[in-house]
């Protein structure tokens, strides 16, 4: 049996960085969420060093609220991977016109999206290292990371999706509790985005749409997800990153 491919198989990375942060107010008035410490480093940072991490050499991250705060930390960082802003100051796109806008700068081949705030405590293997590894482009339109819905810390809706034993993601029915929420992570080719609208729209719709052909596949998080969407979640977020600390 040959090897899995080596992670660099997927090279380049698409960080999603342009949001206005509103549930974060009123940190964000004054400072673009990606910059929010935890742990002592910026949400940014913690996605950018998980892409080096796994072998991603280059990455394009998009701006629009409070750019030039972005770009002037963006052009302090050091080492890899190698950075290319996607400006979106005219326009934001969300998430699926903002990845659709930044294509030509992502090369042909599957690329990884993290949305900035992605954060998680590892488990024994590296779950970005682990998702490229499980990438196959010959079964899937798109592969997600996803965690434990009763184990994430922060969150308190009820899931995202129903995984089967292969792997394949459905959405939860409209009053049902789904086990795994989307962790903001996904693999994904250029191919998808064709026949998509311009402007702006969300990442949900090319969801659905792998779904309705039964290639939206779903990798479980291996480690705890933190989510840090409010102000009162940064010190939960510290607080567990310290005890995961003790624990080791």
């Amino acid at each position: 049996m040959s090897e899995s491919p080596p992670s660099q198989a997927v090279a380049r990375a698409f960080v999603l960085a342009a949001g206005l942060g509103k549930r974060m107010r009123p940190v964000t008035a004054t400072l673009p969420k990606p910059l929010v410490e935890v742990a002592g480093r910026a949400l940014l940072d913690h996605a950018l060093d998980r892409a080096a991490e796994a072998g991603i050499a280059e990455a394009v991250v998009n701006v629009h609220w409070l750019p030039d705060l972005l770009e002037g930390h963006l052009a302090r960082r050091e080492g890899l991977p190698r950075i290319t802003v996607s400006d979106e100051r005219a326009e934001l796109l969300e998430t699926g016109g903002g990845v659709r806008k930044a294509l030509p700068l992502l090369g042909e081949g599957p690329f990884v999206v993290l949305n900035s705030d992605s954060f998680w405590l590892e488990g024994p293997s590296p779950n970005l290292s682990r998702l490229i590894d499980a990438w196959d482009g010959e079964s899937m339109d798109m592969l997600l990371l996803v965690a434990p819905t009763a184990t994430s810390l922060g969150y308190e809706g009820a899931g995202d999706f129903l995984m089967d034993a292969d792997g394949r993601l459905e959405r939860r029915g409209e009053r049902a509790v789904a086990p795994f929420i989307y962790a903001g992570v996904a693999i994904m080719t250029p191919a998808i985005f064709a026949d998509t609208p311009e402007g702006a729209f969300s990442l949900n719709l090319l969801f659905d749409r792998a779904i309705a052909r039964g290639r939206l596949h779903g990798l479980r998080l291996d480690g705890q997800w933190l989510h840090v969407g409010t102000p009162e979640a940064i010190a939960a977020a510290e607080e567990r990153v310290k005890a995961s600390a003790r624990e080791t």
